[in-house]
């Protein structure tokens, strides 16, 4: 007996209809209409724009930048923001970009190590020192990227999440300057006028992050720096020249900051963060695989650890950082399930065009030093709690493990707590280990070597999957 056609029933005279496998697109190559598109972009933009005006905001003030030079800084590294996250979501040929709704701009994993730099360096030679060592750092990230796979056991969640928690830790004086009102030079530093309008703007931020709801509590932090700004206005707390005095479209100038020098101490320790954002950036790029339900290979992490090196190559010329993944657009992406690197790529768009205007990038220099600073308590502190979920996960029930966090964590500290403790040690010496990060690093990661692999033949399970 003849078996009933189980395929589509075809009209006579018309055209073979398409099956499904024909017509769907997947998620993440899904081009969205307009009336979607853009607020789901304006989303990632507000997800990532006080991370990527961060870097600048902190080096700019260590080094005394003035106006001028702070909206410079901002715009090269809005630009910088825009170019590596259009390369990443939309990619260059073979080379580089993972194609996945993949937001790089520069990381706030830098700024401890290039503080130290800058506090090491004579003055005038701070940003070129600092702008060397990234050079450096985004060639090596080009040379290591390829094989990078093979490093990440050395690098496991023990280690990651140490430096992730020093991270957040070691940067905390710095939003508490700024609660003080930035300048510890001046008379009126720490006045109760400076603690009172940073009080008030991390409250505002409390408060909207406890009773909104969507797109309002995602942006919470911009909401409560807007409103302390605006709090600030009727005390004279707010400073408008660079405003006035910022051109409205203007390109970076390459090597505006002075032409880099290459100290080796400075490398040595940019390298090591490198490593360290690049570990950030493998793991994005596998939990985002995850959530758009796209495999990530070995060949996608590989180009779109190119894109970390390219850009963060790119940094030194035009003023920018070095760059990885942004997790809390990650996030993003997960909370919203639109999974589209259409929409990622308008965000990324959007960032060129804010680079391009620096009367745009000044406005955010409007901030006062108090608002930035409890904004930041925040910023920063979320930071060491995204480290300490990490150390959650990475088998700590374990006595070697217990071991390792806590003496890696204790190496971190050290510069926090006594800057003074490595003054006897030569110029290279207190370069890599003044800055907390990196310390911690490479103690956590000769410590995982010690524990996990060196003569360990047998390890018990505990161990096995943290490393």
């Amino acid at each position: 007996m003849a078996q009933p056609a189980t395929g589509p029933v075809e009209s006579p005279g018309k055209a073979p209809s398409k099956t499904l496998a024909d017509t769907a697109v997947h998620p993440v190559d899904e081009k969205l209409p307009a009336a979607r598109l853009l607020p789901a972009a304006l989303q990632h933009i507000a997800a990532m724009y006080a991370g990527v005006v961060t870097p600048p905001l902190i080096i700019g003030q260590a080094v005394g930048l003035d106006t001028a030079g702070m909206t410079r800084l901002i715009a090269a590294s809005l630009l910088i923001a825009g170019l590596a996250t259009i390369v990443q979501t939309i990619g260059l040929g073979p080379f580089a970009g993972n194609r996945l709704p993949f937001v790089n701009a520069a990381s706030s994993a830098g700024i401890a190590p290039m503080l130290a730099i800058a506090e090491t360096s004579a003055p005038g030679h701070q940003l070129p020192a600092i702008y060397g060592a990234v050079l450096v750092a985004g060639v090596f990230c080009l040379a290591v990227g390829p094989f990078f796979g093979r490093l990440l056991r050395f690098f496991p969640p023990l280690v990651t999440g140490v430096v992730i928690t020093l991270i957040g830790v070691t940067l905390m004086p710095v939003p508490v300057a700024w609660a003080q009102g930035g300048d510890a030079t001046a008379d009126d530093f720490g006045a109760m006028k400076y603690l009172a309008l940073a009080a008030f703007t991390l409250v505002v931020i409390l408060l909207v992050q406890r009773f909104g709801r969507g797109f309002l509590k995602q942006v919470a932090l911009l909401v409560g720096m807007f409103v302390g700004t605006l709090a600030a206005i009727p005390f004279g707390l707010a400073d408008f020249s660079a405003l006035r005095s910022a051109p409205l479209a203007a390109l970076p100038t390459p090597f505006a900051f002075g032409t880099p020098e290459f100290q080796p101490a400075a490398i040595l320790s940019l390298c090591i963060v490198m490593l360290v954002l690049m570990t950030e950036s493998s793991a994005g790029m596998l939990a985002l695989g995850e959530i758009c339900e796209r495999r990530t290979d070995g060949r996608t992490i590989t180009r779109g650890l190119r894109t970390d090196g390219i850009a963060t190559l790119l940094g030194p010329v035009f003023g920018g950082f070095p760059t990885s993944a942004f997790a809390q657009n990650v996030g993003v992406v997960s909370l919203t399930r639109v999974r589209s690197r259409y929409v990622v790529a308008a965000a990324g768009g959007a960032l060129l065009i804010l680079g391009a205007f620096p009367v745009l990038g000044a406005v955010v220099s409007l901030v006062p030093m108090p608002v930035l600073g409890g904004a930041g308590i925040v910023l920063f502190g979320s930071i060491a709690v995204s480290g300490i979920r990490t150390l959650s996960e990475a088998g700590l029930d374990d006595s070697s493990n217990i071991i390792l966090v806590a003496v890696a964590l204790g190496a971190g500290i050290i510069p926090l707590t006594a800057p003074a403790f490595y003054a006897g040690f030569p110029a290279w010496a207190q370069t890599v280990l003044g800055s907390g990060i990196s310390a911690g690093a490479l103690v956590a990661v000769v410590l995982n070597l010690f524990f996990h692999h060196l003569g360990t033949h047998s390890r018990n399970a505990v161990a096995l999957k943290s490393s």
